[in-house]
């Protein structure tokens, strides 16, 4: 079977007991990773380090720690690991979810199957706490055809949830600068350019959805990182001006929303 990298991103302000539970539930998949590495983005805090030096102590050989001393964002950190990772089929992770025990093998074993496959993700479990506490499901579509068309407005992915090849990633310049998004615009480039991908029905993962979540839906950034994304891709070719107008007006509506209303709206609409 083929052997795959974890790619995590580390910033200072994550809790070190979400990062403990998103490294665990790597380390104790079915099918162990050739290797983890995880990029400090920036400078991080002791109680951080604590956790890196225990996973680095427990697991020598598995650990792959590197990164830089000022905070440059997800997409800068994720490219950077990149170049780290020395295996082609890369399981993206972020360090505040929890992956389930079989996704990566799920996913590998989907690879062989589908060796023309770029991309292949899972739908994913909101939870609120505890993984007892699931609060929704973000369920992506399945069939390339359909994600190729979702893509042109929406998230075709759950980005954490996500295993890739990176030979393709890279033939796609990997990811962009924007400072949200930044896998939408990545994924979108990459299914425009002729990339296959799928997702499993199933969840393969808990998504920490909390306070801080919500907050960055109604940040100005993530509004307008998401409405430059679709731009993009109307000015390639790839999304029509009236994708484009839809996502734009949507999104400004969302960020006027009391985010109490814009809850309700993902809960009742957009999750299941």
């Amino acid at each position: 079977m083929e052997s795959y990298s974890v790619l995590m991103a580390l910033y200072i302000k994550e809790k070190p007991e979400y990062l403990n539970l998103a490294i665990k539930s790597m380390v104790e998949q079915t099918l162990k990773p050739d290797e983890i590495v995880i990029v400090k983005d920036g400078e991080i805090t002791v109680e951080l380090q604590a956790i890196l030096d225990y996973y680095t102590e427990e697991y020598p050989k598995l650990f792959n720690i590197v990164g830089y001393e000022r905070n440059m964002g997800l997409g800068f950190a994720l490219n950077y690991g990149l170049k780290h990772c020395k295996n082609d089929l890369v399981a993206r992770m972020d360090t505040d979810d929890i992956s389930k025990p079989n996704r990566c093998m799920k996913q590998v074993k989907a690879f062989e199957r589908f060796p023309d496959c770029a991309i292949i993700g899972s739908a994913v479990e909101e939870f609120y706490g505890n993984t007892d506490n699931i609060t929704g499901c973000r369920a992506v579509p399945s069939d390339y055809i359909e994600i190729y068309q979702f893509a042109k407005r929406r998230s075709a992915f759950n980005h954490p949830s996500v295993m890739y090849r990176k030979s393709k990633v890279l033939e796609f310049g990997g990811y962009s600068t924007l400072r949200r998004n930044q896998d939408v615009d990545l994924f979108g480039r990459m299914l425009y350019g002729g990339c296959k991908a799928t997702n499993f029905k199933e969840s393969l993962l808990w998504f920490r959805s909390d306070e801080n979540l919500a907050k960055r839906r109604k940040s100005w950034e993530n509004t307008w990182s998401y409405i430059e994304t679709i731009r993009r891709f109307w000015r390639i070719g790839y999304s029509s001006f009236f994708d484009f107008v839809i996502v734009a007006g949507a999104q400004t509506l969302m960020y006027l929303m009391p985010i109490n209303v814009q809850n309700l709206i993902y809960r009742i609409f957009l999750r299941k």
